[in-house]
């Protein structure tokens, strides 16, 4: 038997959600004005949330409610409660990405599914296995996944009683979810919050640090994937176990959302129907299907890291916006005309945009008047030159007529009119015998309900009886409500009167009993209020320690003869040839063994070893370094969880961000000694979470910050690889990306080619020192990924130095010129 696949669409706005309905979707996911990482969009209000429940619901449609960014100290309460009160109004489903309000949702909220979000960077089978032991009933995958990875995910999810969803259209961040700083850190707008700037869409050079100077690339924006689009591999995901399609998109147009999910809701019908009769067979889309999707927005398309694909085919280097469709050229100016040769059918309204060697611009077309050459007269109001492109960005002929009472939900019907007896209307649902609920497993919709009204006894005709096309004729009168009607019975004796007034009043207090029937289990929610969660024991540290993050063994036994009780080894850099020095790869640097105690941590990124990824065709396995009853630092949900599951005593990275006090007890819970708190924290928040933490609380302080980890290897855009990563020279010489005012930000490819782009300002947060001891920080770290051995001497002796200045006299070093101090004082948006 084939399993149902669900088709989820987006909606940013009410008219949005109207469009995903009426193409198809069997479940929409919105935000609301808070905790949604979508805070540009439109977005709903508990009040409006209830209204686009209602529609959804009454038309099959689940609603799942975006709760999908970190939460802070002081909000956690605040998100529980939104939750809550959003699940009252109607939600089915929270799609979640931090893991405190995943796990008191599991506990408190445990009538409504909890999905964890892509930003929670599940993308192994740890992952899936963590994603269980939180009570998800859904884990939506990283984009970063190929197909066989999709499916071996599937099977060990389904093992465990999980549903899995992948995307399958729409824009694609560089970044893997969840790991993003770069907006944050730049402008103060955290993508993790949901104000993401994108940052990676503007243009970049990448240089070499010897070369000094620009290196040659298929366009400037260096950051920028080209737009995912799955649509002739449907039948793919279907068979690899998919439970749920997604579309991106709740920032775009309900247009976008109408087409995408039309054209994606045609193509899962057909390869549910092919699945179903045995059949496997390739189902490529049209060709009218292609150019829709083209033509609603459009970077170009990929299939990206679905086909195991990560090189400079998934990028749009040229442009990072909407490319729309080509309709042709300038063939010749006149008189302040543009004649252009078009290739496809203009209309008016449509917005096209011209490409002239001075840039480009848009125009919206006023009227259509083709000579009798064939030529387009446009008038645009910028200089255009002959042989200039012309592209079109929005379909007036696309455009969506919005209708809140479309797609109307078809009723059967049945009127009784016997003599002496009372006047009955009744109306059920037309698809209640086989119909389920709100998307899979959403249960928000009664299909049996059944709205009647009885009314007045019947009596006979004083004059003209009534007929039974009269009554059809009066009850089908159904225009200004939400349903069409199907088959009607009408039992009607023979000389029957009854005003018509009366009809009408019966048919519609009948089907207000139906609306109401039918979406009762959605308003008769009741909220049980339980018990407070057990907390764990509050942790006191001991005196400041002091930690250092080396990247290799010269810099590690520096960083322990200047000080450093802790040294923290990534396994990335671990095994012999993979050392980088001030993010160099060089074997100069390991002429000496790693310090025996030092701790390694695991990578972000940990792909299990399948033949489709980096670590199956390369053999590297990051648990392998760790030494029997060692500690780790767990970086994702799925190392943590290996590590729980293993017993091993465990420290949780700042990749998994722990930013409020439920994080930190499931952390504890888990059986995590030690956290290194988000780099998005200020020094108040940092004390808020230390009040009653039960793990020691560590932060890094000096160094430069990670920004991004990419799948896709940026040292790719300066001319073809062979991805052997293992021989590459590239990986031997320091690289950075320089932004249009001048800043230089170091990128560092690691042993499975991905890369690491850091800030272009050092971060100083040692002449802190004494705030956040204050603020019940036990640990401090200086991250020397970018530092010689040289630095690294110098910036652990600084802290070393602080530290003692600070326990002396309650004084603190110079802040160094030019370092920033993060977010410790300024926070995030």
């Amino acid at each position: 038997m084939v399993q149902p696949v669900e088709l989820l669409a987006p909606a940013g706005s009410l008219a949005a959600l109207h469009a995903a309905v009426t193409g198809g979707a069997d479940a929409v996911y919105l935000g609301l004005d808070a905790f949604n990482a979508r805070r540009g969009a439109d977005n709903f209000t508990l009040q409006t949330l209830r209204e686009a429940c209602d529609y959804a619901h009454l038309r099959n449609t689940g609603v799942y409610v975006t709760l999908n960014t970190i939460v802070l100290p002081r909000e956690i309460e605040e998100a529980l409660e939104l939750a809550r009160q959003a699940y009252r109004a109607g939600a089915d489903a929270f799609i979640v990405q931090d893991i405190g309000v995943a796990s008191e949702l599991a506990r408190t909220l445990p009538e409504a599914r909890l999905h964890l979000s892509t930003q929670m960077n599940i993308h192994n089978t740890a992952g899936i296995q963590a994603a269980a032991r939180l009570g998800a009933k859904r884990v939506t995958l990283a984009r970063e996944l190929s197909l066989d990875e999709v499916s071996e995910l599937a099977r060990v999810a389904a093992d465990l009683g999980l549903e899995v969803e992948a995307f399958c259209h729409g824009a694609l961040c560089v970044c893997y979810s969840g790991q993003c700083f770069m907006s944050s850190m730049i402008g103060g707008r955290s993508a993790n919050r949901g104000m993401c700037a994108q940052a990676c869409r503007l243009p970049y050079s990448l240089h070499n640090k010897a070369l000094r100077k620009d290196l040659p690339s298929p366009g400037e924006h260096l950051l920028s994937p080209s737009d995912l689009c799955t649509i002739d591999e449907v039948d793919k995901l279907v068979a690899a176990g998919v439970s749920s399609l997604k579309i991106e998109g709740r920032m775009k147009s309900p247009e976008y959302v109408f087409e995408v999910t039309s054209a994606y809701r045609g193509q899962l019908d057909r390869a549910l129907a092919a699945a179903a009769g045995g059949s496997h067979a390739d189902l490529p889309a049209s060709e009218a299907v292609h150019q829709a999707l083209e033509e609603v927005f459009s970077r170009g398309f990929t299939t990206a890291y679905l086909q195991g694909e990560r090189g400079n085919d998934i990028m749009s280097y040229g442009r990072p916006n909407n490319r729309g469709v080509f309709v042709g050229r300038v063939a010749r100016i006149a008189k302040g005309k543009a004649y252009v040769a078009v290739e496809r059918p203009l209309e008016r309204g449509d917005v096209l945009e011209f490409w002239t060697n001075k840039g480009h611009f848009s125009h919206t077309v006023a009227d259509v008047v083709l000579g009798k050459d064939g030529l387009a007269a446009l008038e645009p109001d910028r200089p255009v030159g002959k042989g200039d492109r012309v592209f079109r960005v929005r379909s007036a002929a696309r455009a969506f007529e919005d209708d809140a009472l479309e797609p109307r939900v078809t009723v059967d019907g049945k009127v009784t009119m016997r003599l002496g007896e009372p006047l009955r209307v009744e109306f059920w649902r037309a698809d209640r015998a086989g119909a389920s609920a709100g998307g899979i497993g959403a249960g928000a919709l009664d299909v049996q309900a059944v709205g009647a009204y009885e009314g007045p006894v019947v009596e006979e005709a004083r004059t003209k009886a009534v007929s039974a096309e009269d009554v059809r004729a009066h009850i089908d009168r159904l225009g200004q409500t939400p349903y069409v009607l199907g088959s009607l019975e009408i039992d009607l004796d023979e000389r029957v009167g009854l005003g018509f007034s009366l009809l009408h009043k019966a048919r519609a207090q009948a089907l207000e009993a139906l609306t109401e029937a039918s979406l009762a289990p959605a308003h008769d929610r009741l909220l049980k209020r339980l018990d407070d969660r057990p907390l764990l024991s509050a942790v006191r540290s001991k005196g400041l320690k002091i930690a250092a993050w080396a990247t290799n063994p010269a810099c590690a036994k520096a960083a322990k003869k200047a000080g450093a009780d802790i040294v923290y080894v990534p396994a990335l850099n671990y095994p012999r040839g993979e050392a980088t020095v001030a993010g160099q790869r060089s074997s100069t640097v390991e002429g000496v063994p790693w310090p025996k105690d030092a701790v390694i941590a695991l990578p972000v990124v940990e792909h299990d070893p399948l033949p489709s990824t980096r670590e199956g065709r390369l053999g590297f396995n990051a648990w392998s370094y760790v030494k029997p009853n060692a500690p780790v630092l767990a970086e994702s949900i799925g190392a943590l969880e290996r590590a729980s599951r293993e017993g091993r005593s465990c420290e949780i990275g700042p990749h998994l961000p722990l930013t409020n006090a439920f994080a930190l007890q499931a952390a504890g819970e888990w059986g995590a000694a030690r956290a290194w708190l988000s780099p998005e924290l200020t020094i108040k928040q940092i004390a808020d979470l230390a009040e009653d933490s039960p793990v020691e609380l560590g932060i890094a302080v000096s160094g430069f910050q990670e920004l991004m980890i990419t799948e896709h290897c940026l040292l790719m855009s300066q001319g073809p690889c062979d991805e052997n990563c293992d021989a590459c020279p590239r990986r031997k010489s320091p690289h950075y990306l320089k932004d249009r005012k001048g800043y230089e930000f170091p990128v560092v490819t690691d042993a499975l080619g991905r890369s690491h782009l850091y800030n272009s300002v050092e971060y100083d947060g040692v002449a802190s020192l004494l705030e956040l001891i204050g603020a019940g920080i036990g640990v401090v770290m200086v991250d020397a990924t970018l530092m010689t051995v040289e630095q690294t001497t110098t910036a652990v002796k600084r802290l070393v130095r602080a530290r003692s200045i600070a326990h002396a006299d309650g004084n603190a070093v110079a802040r160094l010129e030019a370092a920033t101090t993060g977010h410790l004082y300024r926070g995030v948006s």
